[in-house]
């Protein structure tokens, strides 16, 4: 497996819409490992949708269980055409990006959300989700309709932070 290189704003293909999924063959599944691949190599990253690396697929890897968050999440989840059926509750929180390695924001989103996708089989799944895997499963389905949580902080002047930059590791690397 190569690991697969993740675009940067301004790449202007992070803005593009991306197609569903028809074909559940092997390319699909050795994609969908070489993109799980590029997550885990990501410093800290919880997701990952197939537009971040140049792949406009419908998919997204989310994978909450290493988080520090108290909210019950599903787990590590591969989603493939996923849509957000239902929508409940508002906040604000921050937010990252590996395809904005330099700042993070505060982004309003749902609190609790109804989601149905396919397996990376083809096989039709449904979760609900709050909390912070709601806010990332939100977070990285808006990357296959072109949209960065930069898109979506109300002010860039206020709502937008420049970010410590991480080594691989954890270890933070002042920046």
């Amino acid at each position: 497996m190569a690991i697969l290189e993740i675009l940067k704003v301004p790449d202007p293909r992070l803005k593009q819409v991306s197609e569903p999924v028809s074909e559940f063959d092997d390319v699909l599944q050795a994609f969908i490992d070489d993109l799980e691949e590029a997550r885990q190599d990501g410093p800290a990253a919880v997701g990952i949708a197939a537009p971040q690396v140049g792949m406009f697929k419908r998919i997204v890897i989310i994978d909450c269980s290493g988080t520090r968050k108290p909210v019950p999440n599903h787990g590590h989840l591969i989603l493939v055409n996923p849509e957000i059926t239902h929508w409940e509750g508002y906040e604000p929180g921050r937010e990252g990006c590996l395809s904005v390695p330099d700042y993070t924001g505060n982004v309003i989103r749902a609190t609790h959300i109804k989601l149905s996708a396919l397996d990376r089989h083809g096989e039709p799944l449904e979760f609900e989700m709050e909390g912070y895997e709601a806010r990332a499963a939100q977070h990285e389905i808006d990357h296959l309709d072109g949209m960065l949580f930069i898109d979506r902080v109300v002010s860039r002047r206020t709502d937008l932070f420049q970010r410590k930059v991480y080594q691989k590791g954890g270890k933070r690397k002042k920046g």
